[in-house]
């Protein structure tokens, strides 16, 4: 295992992991399993009974992959022309819109979905992206106990459920981090790769540019732009063009008019709007909380504070900063959870700080309940990343 810092690792069989974090671990992945089990035989998961697709926002990923195939890329933008094929796919017609809202790049993903049956694409989908998430997370925490930590998050049987890019997002910030101070160059091409999720890359130029890591910068920039000319070159100036001309239409239908309705969205805007308050009122209050976010996130990376410590905060505080974070997308909270469990498990965690994690994990299952509860889950994971604490001092 390789350090975070100059510090020398600590063996495995140092690590001592705290009995009642491995029973709620073992009970939550078995409520995942067996959701999972159940949706899929209880016909509530890719087919229902009757043997028809089951409308999810994977559609959306199939259908314009489909498009891809055929030489229509730019016409996935398009919700009306989206849903033709979508319905055609599924084999049945539904209500709403699963709108395609990614730049052209995924579209080299999703070209790969559509070429598989939807069913092998949909399952193929979860398994292939849920993989390197659990890697990362094994990975974070250094112990064989970050597997279970990663499948144990309430959300991965939802992310599972409505095939969404909760586990690629996951895996993409937690690379990233991990790989900063060991591996710069690969942490910029991961980082890179984030950007078919832009809202999740606003405070990252801000730390490696406080901490001076210019070689991981550079790498991310060349990659962001490789990817720009790459899928420029292969699905053409059109696609560019449509996702621009839609992306109006895409943030007002989002943000502004709340079509996915506001309990799905888990940022300080989405609460805002969701309580009844303002557009003009939800954005001021996000503007102050990202901007608060990114001061905080370029003061602490400037320090010399423990890489572990400053990692779990950028990852917490890029989950904050963005107005537009799905339910999905809270698969990533697992990272700072991943950085976190990475210190308690070689200092000791103070008394306060599983229940703490705990009664964020009960936030987050409050979803079902239809109130958008991760905005104070993830409060809660960005509190515990104390600075103040001498503890995170010594910790690898």
């Amino acid at each position: 295992m390789v350090a975070f810092s100059s510090t020398l690792a600590i063996a495995p069989a140092e690590i001592k992991i705290p009995a009642t974090l491995k029973y709620v671990c073992v009970a939550l992945y078995a409520v995942n399993l067996t959701l999972c089990l159940t949706a899929y035989l209880g016909h509530a998961w890719i087919y229902d009974k009757n043997g028809l697709g089951i409308p999810t926002d994977f559609i959306s990923f199939y259908a314009g992959g489909r498009l891809v195939l055929d030489g229509l890329p730019a016409q996935a933008f398009d919700w009306e022309i989206l849903k033709q094929i979508q319905v055609a796919a599924l084999g049945r017609d539904f209500a709403g819109d699963f709108p395609w809202h990614y730049p052209p790049p995924f579209f080299f993903v999703a070209s790969v979905m559509a070429l598989l049956p939807f069913s092998v694409a949909y399952l193929g989908w979860a398994l292939a992206s849920l993989v390197p998430y659990v890697a990362v997370m094994r990975a974070i925490v250094g112990h064989d106990f970050g597997i279970r930590l990663a499948l144990a998050v309430p959300l991965v049987f939802v992310n599972a459920w409505v095939g969404q890019t909760g586990f690629l997002t996951a895996a993409l910030i937690g690379s990233t981090l991990y790989l900063i101070p060991i591996r710069p160059v690969l942490a910029g091409i991961c980082l890179g790769l984030l950007t078919y999720k832009p809202q999740f890359g606003l405070l990252f130029p801000i730390a490696l540019i406080a901490a001076g890591h210019w070689r991981v910068f550079v790498s991310a920039s060349a990659t962001a732009v490789t990817m720009v000319l790459v899928s420029w070159l292969a699905f053409g100036t059109e696609s560019w063009l449509a996702f621009f001309h839609w992306l109006p239409s895409s943030s007002e239908a989002v943000l502004t008019d709340g079509r996915a309705t506001w309990w799905k969205l888990q940022s300080l805007y989405a609460m805002v709007r969701y309580f009844g308050g303002t557009e003009q009122l939800a954005w001021v209050l996000q503007f102050v909380l990202t901007a608060s976010v990114a001061v905080a996130v370029a003061l602490m990376w400037r320090t010399r504070l423990p890489y572990a410590l400053k990692a779990g905060v950028l990852a917490a505080g890029t989950l904050l900063a963005t107005p537009y974070i799905a339910i999905y997308d809270m698969v990533a909270l697992a990272i700072p959870v991943a950085f976190l469990v990475r210190i308690g498990v070689r200092t000791g965690f103070r008394r306060y700080e599983l229940p703490a994690l705990g009664s964020a994990v009960v936030l987050i299952a409050a979803y079902f309940t239809g109130t958008p509860t991760g905005l104070p889950a993830m409060l809660i994971v960005a509190g515990r990343t104390d600075p103040c604490s001498f503890r995170f001092v010594v910790a690898a």
